[in-house]
């Protein structure tokens, strides 16, 4: 496996060859290694018999368009403020529309969680309720309360005009675009909502992927002569935009004032971390086949790419590859935020570990990670500790962008056969879990995740929270013109957990940048940062879910994004406790 080469040239829809032009050996995934008995499943998909029921739609009628396989993700958020997770799946639509079609367009669902009200965990369909309409071809999500009233908004990203719902209460929203000033009507795929400028106001960023439309598009062919989906490289890529937020409901576009203008390519991922731990978030872009950007905030409302000279541009062979997803945590334990992007099928997706500073080594073969995500086309991931035993764990949802070869035998043929629809069979992957070992190292534990990572599937968005408020965290997945998986997480409320929601001194918004450090009785300090945009197209639970093992608590210390520090003490584990900033000791 390891003497496959890297099809550094190829894209997320790319030419599926190497850049010899042979076909990738790595496009069949293996079957995943037998599930040690003596471990019970971690995971148990339950999205239908709770009432998560959403098939994506994703138009395809066999024209190879490039959007049809990119869409899409999901959030994540507290919707009504009760204090339970409740849930936004972002749909696809009719590229070509049929006149003959009829029936209703599909619309992105909102889904109110009513384990608040009931004591049971179970979903309903808001959305006729909720005053959203957002019919376009949707691709991303990003949740947080922009205008500072105590209420979660949402941003949708489009292949075409954006939207900004802007929650009102009572689990309705009303489009704030226009009066926001907030639209890009390109193809936006990521967007994250940080503060960039430390002014207590959260800004936006939103990233672009390339400028397609039908007229554009081109035919393009597998190795056999099929047809398949294009290399983004085929189109031009779109710049993204930055937009400051003014504090009286709109923001004013800052792309090239910051600096962001000098430098773009096919945005996929994009999220904000202090990465030189100097107190300003970064941003850091993951671009499909070129270089990834490393945006350092260099104060005065000024950004510099420093990803090439950081590391973190391109591979430890100098090779831009197709970064689709980001996973930004402290996984080793030191300290500072390390990156994991996800990539193409003949690719690995990278490990990027950081030394405090802002540099970045390319660590994934010495910490086991290359070789199970080379046959893999990854998407969402992200670090979270699915057991709780206090080091970062690691998800990867992964879908072909690409006609996988049929001719092949072995296991993973014959579950694809038995996957399901055309789409799957041509498309499906099995989604991937590694356990973090300590000591920079990881282990391929998917057969311990449960049926739910055995199944072929094309999976894109992937956003985590504690749905059931039990202290482990849950994942919702999306899937490509396929339904929407919840996992519930079946193990990590029996480990040591303390769960903590920061929030500004007003109390009305999450303090999105801020840092948490939890001092244990032996030894460690575990930092995690308060963030919702990450992963592919998502947006995740901002409160923070510390697994803290069979260790006591002895301290918990916020830095607040604002610059100050505080001491909240030893607080009881077992519970989620919300932090205002201002208020330690009180």
């Amino acid at each position: 496996m390891l003497a496959i080469a890297a099809a550094g040239a190829n894209a997320c829809a790319g030419d599926p060859r190497t850049a010899d032009g042979r076909e990738p050996m790595g496009s069949d995934p293996p079957a995943p290694p037998a599930a040690p008995p003596a471990e019970a499943a971690a995971f148990e998909e339950r999205a239908d018999d709770l009432g998560l029921a959403f098939q994506h739609r994703n138009g395809a009628r066999g024209r190879y368009l490039l959007p049809e396989i990119m869409g899409s993700g999901a959030a994540l958020f507290d919707v009504d403020g009760d204090g339970d997770l409740d849930a936004y799946l972002v749909q696809g639509a009719e590229l070509e529309p049929d006149a003959g079609d009829g029936g209703s367009p599909a619309r992105d669902r909102l889904f109110r969680n009513e384990l608040a009200e009931t004591g049971e965990l179970r979903f309903v369909d808001a959305t006729d309720d909720s005053g959203i309409e957002s019919t376009g071809y949707g691709m991303g999500v990003a949740a947080a309360d922009f205008d500072g009233d105590g209420r979660i908004d949402l941003y949708v990203t489009n292949l075409g005009p954006n939207r900004l719902w802007r929650n009102i209460g009572g689990g309705r929203f009303e489009d704030a675009t226009e009066a926001a000033r907030a639209d890009d009507p390109r193809w936006s795929v990521p967007a994250a909502f940080f503060d960039y400028d430390g002014d207590g106001m959260l800004d936006l960023f939103v990233a672009n992927y390339v400028d397609f439309n039908l007229g554009s598009h081109t035919l393009c062919t597998f190795g056999s002569g099929e047809p398949d989906y294009c290399s983004p490289k085929t189109y031009r890529a779109e710049p993204d935009r930055l937009f400051r937020n003014l504090g009286d409901g709109r923001f004013e576009q800052t792309t090239g004032r910051a600096g962001l203008a000098a430098e773009f390519g096919n945005g996929l991922g994009a999220a904000a971390a202090d990465l030189d731990l100097d107190g300003r978030l970064d941003l850091y872009v993951a671009n499909d086949g070129t270089p990834n950007q490393m945006w350092m905030n260099r104060g005065g409302g000024r950004f510099e790419n420093r990803a090439l000279f950081g590391g973190s541009a391109v591979n430890r062979r100098g090779e831009p590859e197709a970064g689709m997803g980001i996973g930004v945590g402290d996984m080793d334990g030191d300290g500072d935020e390390d990156l994991y992007v996800t990539h193409i099928t003949g690719e690995t997706s990278t490990l990027y570990l950081n030394d405090g500073e802002g540099h970045f080594i390319d660590a994934g073969m010495p910490a086991g990670l290359d070789p199970p995500s080379l046959p893999m086309t990854g998407f969402g991931t992200g670090w979270f500790d699915f057991d709780n035993d206090g080091d970062l764990d690691l998800l990867a949802v992964n879908g072909a962008v690409r006609r996988l070869d049929r001719a092949r035998s072995g296991d993973a043929a014959a579950a694809r056969e038995a996957a399901g629809t055309g789409h799957e069979r041509r498309f499906g992957q099995p989604n991937q879990l590694f356990r973090n070992l300590g000591g920079g190292r990881f282990e391929d534990a998917s057969p311990l995740g449960g049926p739910a990572f055995a199944a072929y599937e094309v999976s894109r968005g992937a956003a985590f929270g504690d749905v059931d408020n039990d202290g482990d965290t849950d994942v919702l997945i999306t899937n490509n013109d396929g339904p929407a998986r919840l996992l519930m997480n079946l193990v990590g409320q029996n480990g040591g957990w303390i769960g903590l929601r920061l929030v500004t001194a007003d109390g009305n918004r999450d303090a999105l940048g801020s840092v948490v450090h939890v001092a244990l009785d032996d030894g460690r300090v575990l930092m995690r940062r308060v963030r919702a945009a990450m992963s592919y197209a998502s947006s995740s639970d901002p409160r923070v879910l510390v697994g803290i093992g069979e260790a006591a608590v002895k301290d918990i210390r916020v830095s607040w994004l604002a610059g100050d520090e505080e001491s909240f003490g030893a607080l009881a584990p077992g519970a989620y406790h919300e932090l205002r900033q201002g208020q330690a000791g009180r």
